[in-house]
């Protein structure tokens, strides 16, 4: 089994990109206008019981995204590449190099969950919790780590869209990897070149939770507050996403 994935390019530099939770194989489509594809080759993966995998069934935890973005990595003929990840898939990516950490060149992680997970009160817990089955609740999770600024009919369609596309199943199962999983131990003190790239409208994992991980985690960590953007820089401000990944990418 291979996991459902999407290649475009033609370039040297293979990346794979990871989604988020509320998203799938084309969470970065917006970018597409933006990308220098004769020097990058991009895959993206939809995790199992998401998008192209939809249909697959798993355990849905991070090592299990991990072995599945390897065999993939395998499948295409890359035995290097760099990593980009969306919130949940800031989380993935790490799992990835604490797995292969000589296969992975560089990491650009946005919005990223951290390596220990994140902690919730009661009142967060249950508005997550209960995402799966309330579209209520995921418009209220977009809105808020959006920076509450944002177009309703935008907020609804990112809603809508997230229970179209993942099964509830998986959609439940990922919270707990990404919110209950901590492997920051394994990850502490890796030399890879990572960019952590923070929304400056987004209150959820903002400037300050980055500098309190990955900067004080990763040495070769540097953390960009994109300006304009709350916890969705690819929707919000696709082309300078995009100008910042491969800027960094490219160094």
């Amino acid at each position: 089994m291979t996991i459902g994935h999407e290649a475009i390019g033609s370039g040297a530099h293979k990346v794979i990109t990871l989604h988020g939770w509320f998203g799938d194989h084309t969470t970065f489509h917006p970018l597409r206008g933006a990308l220098s594809l004769d020097e990058f080759t991009y895959a993206a993966v939809a995790y199992r019981g998401y998008g192209l995998s939809r249909q697959i069934k798993g355990r849905y935890t991070m090592p299990e995204i991990a072995g599945d973005v390897l065999e993939l990595a395998d499948k295409l003929g890359w035995s290097q590449f760099s990593l980009v990840g969306h919130s949940m898939g800031g989380m993935a990516v790490q799992r990835i190099l604490a797995d292969a950490p000589g296969r992975v060149r560089k990491i650009v992680a946005i919005t990223p969950v951290p390596a220990s997970g994140v902690p919730f009160d009661p009142d967060g817990w249950k508005l997550f919790e209960g995402a799966a089955a309330s579209l209520d609740n995921r418009r209220g999770i977009i809105d808020f780590t959006t920076g509450s600024r944002l177009s309703k009919t935008w907020i609804d369609g990112m809603a809508r869209y997230s229970d179209e596309t993942a099964s509830r199943d998986a959609f439940a199962a990922y919270l707990l990897a990404w919110a209950k999983t901590d492997f920051h131990a394994e990850i502490k003190g890796n030399p890879v070149p990572i960019k952590v790239i923070a929304g400056a409208n987004d209150p959820a994992l903002g400037a300050e939770v980055m500098k309190a991980t990955y900067l004080a985690w990763y040495p070769n960590a540097e953390l960009e507050v994109m300006a304009n953007a709350g916890h969705y820089p690819m929707n919000e401000t696709p082309v300078a996403l995009a100008t910042s990944i491969e800027s960094f990418l490219r160094k």
